[in-house]
């Protein structure tokens, strides 16, 4: 009867450890240990009755007192004790464990105040300081937990709480390390899972996240046009540079050929019949000048006799034997 008892009121009975009755080795977290997301913060393990004969479970530990004195830990496998002399003390859980940390809130660095939780990964590395360390080892290093975590976010602005959650977790870890070494417990790692804001706080974000994009918008279309503009600015100065270079090589063909073309002319002069061929072709080029100029100015040069075109085309010759007589001075 007091075994159903027992069980239906989800408890256990101070009597039922002195009890002829073995029982079984089991999990059972209290209403006060446990989360309100529906699982419980640890593993909290009913020590056996000695018998005489104790099988310890693999990844266990038992704490063994003698008339009240601890005396050694048992690990996985089997022993034989003194009845009613030995008494299985503790049972304690070697297996990595993972304890919910409940949400709780804390004020950042610029008084904001947020609500968060986590998760807390630890071990028992040593049964001995876990059973008399402290009453509750694991209940104890929940609430260091807790407090470590405020602690810490004191010490951030809120916006470091976000960018920098890997380093906020290193330093919880460190911490509680440090306060749960006389423990016999090892934090393996924390996770926080979420960090919740004040609802206008999380407006000012959602606004300053849309200023921030609208800025990265309008900088990536300045930056376009700024690039068009160059595009265009490069192609006009090349398209410049082409032209240039194309009139370049005109006028040096131009004159390579000018150059050609005097050279010839002067091979011929030098050949029979060469000064009379010359002479007409002055003559000619004399008038036809003179008629360009009629044709498209306004104003009109015209030497002293119109009249007498024969004495036009010998001020021409004239000009011409003077530069030839210069030539063979030369």
């Amino acid at each position: 009867r007091t075994l159903l008892t027992a069980k239906r009121n989800r408890c256990v009975a101070p009597a039922l450890a002195h009890t002829p009755f073995h029982l079984p080795s089991r999990a059972y977290s209290p209403p006060h240990m446990r989360s309100p997301f529906g699982g419980a913060y640890f593993e909290n393990i009913v020590p056996p009755t000695n018998f005489g004969f104790v099988v310890v479970p693999q990844q266990q530990a038992y704490v063994i007192e003698r008339l009240g004195k601890y005396t050694r830990t048992l690990s996985a496998g089997w022993y034989l004790m003194i009845p009613f002399v030995d008494k299985i003390a503790y049972v304690h859980s070697l297996k990595e464990q993972a304890l919910v940390i409940d949400r709780q809130s804390a004020i950042t660095r610029d008084n904001v105040t947020i609500t968060m939780d986590g998760v807390l990964y630890i071990k028992i590395e040593d049964p001995e300081k876990a059973s008399y360390g402290v009453q509750n080892c694991l209940q104890a290093v929940t609430q260091l937990a807790q407090t470590t975590m405020r602690s810490e976010i004191g010490k951030m602005s809120l916006d470091k709480t976000f960018e920098e959650r890997d380093s906020l977790n290193t330093s919880l870890v460190k911490a509680i390390n440090e306060a749960a070494d006389a423990w016999g417990i090892k934090c393996l790692r924390y996770e926080i899972r979420d960090i919740i804001p004040p609802e206008t706080v999380r407006e000012s974000m959602d606004q300053q996240a849309e200023a921030v994009r609208r800025k990265r918008a309008q900088i990536s279309e300045s930056e376009g046009v700024l690039q068009s503009d160059l595009n265009i600015a490069e192609g006009v100065k090349q398209s410049m540079e082409l032209k240039a270079e194309g009139e370049a090589k005109a006028i040096l063909m131009k004159a390579e050929a000018t150059a050609k073309a005097v050279k010839l002319l002067a091979e011929a002069i030098e050949e029979d019949g060469g000064e009379e061929a010359i002479s007409l072709r002055v003559a000619e080029q004399y008038v036809e000048a003179f008629g360009k100029l009629a044709k498209e100015g306004t104003t009109m040069l015209l030497p002293s006799n119109t009249a007498d075109p024969g004495s036009m085309v010998a001020q021409a010759m004239t000009i011409y034997s003077k530069i030839l007589d210069k030539k063979k001075e030369d």
